[in-house]
């Protein structure tokens, strides 16, 4: 299942190499370390703007946390429609619809896999033609063991909230 995933990736960034504009690459880093707890990731993304209102793109995303001697990894993928629904000047607000999944491994126990779906509202600041910086903010939708996270409803916590960047082509 992940090769097939990361072939997809690939694939879909080989496409975007090639593609027209409107192709956007980019995604987010993240670093964390703390009183035994050090933890890292990686999220790259890729999309295309099929207008002004309407893109899709997908996330694949790796972690790595160690806390207290206990190693854990997790591998997500998720597919989104983003709708812009305000835009002025280099100021956009968006909201991504789609579903994720993911798998979270611990070093001696058994994988736990789980899905999301729902909805991430978001803001996005063009600096440039082809360069945008953009936040993340909150979840409304359900989650099953998605990355240790179940129920259904409203988030709008720091747990949710990511900053990135994107260069469109």
């Amino acid at each position: 299942m992940k090769k097939l995933l990361i072939c997809l990736f690939v694939a879909l960034v080989a496409m975007s190499a090639k593609a027209q504009e409107g192709v956007y690459v980019g995604g987010s880093l993240s670093f964390w370390g703390g009183d035994d707890v050090i933890s890292f990731g990686i999220a790259p993304e890729v999309g295309y703007n099929f207008s002004d209102k309407w893109a899709v793109g997908g996330l694949l995303s790796f972690s790595h946390a160690k806390s207290n001697g206990v190693k854990a990894n997790s591998f997500t993928i998720a597919p989104y429609a983003r709708y812009t629904f305000f835009a002025v000047d280099q100021l956009k607000l968006f909201v991504d619809g789609g579903f994720g999944f993911s798998t979270v491994g611990v070093k001696g126990s058994d994988n736990v896999n789980g899905f999301e779906v729902g909805f991430k509202p978001g803001i996005a600041f063009d600096v440039t033609d082809h360069f945008c910086l953009l936040a993340k903010i909150g979840f409304l939708g359900y989650r099953d063991d998605y990355l240790g996270s179940n129920g259904g409803g409203l988030s709008l916590s720091s747990s949710d909230l990511s900053f990135g960047f994107y260069y469109t082509f």
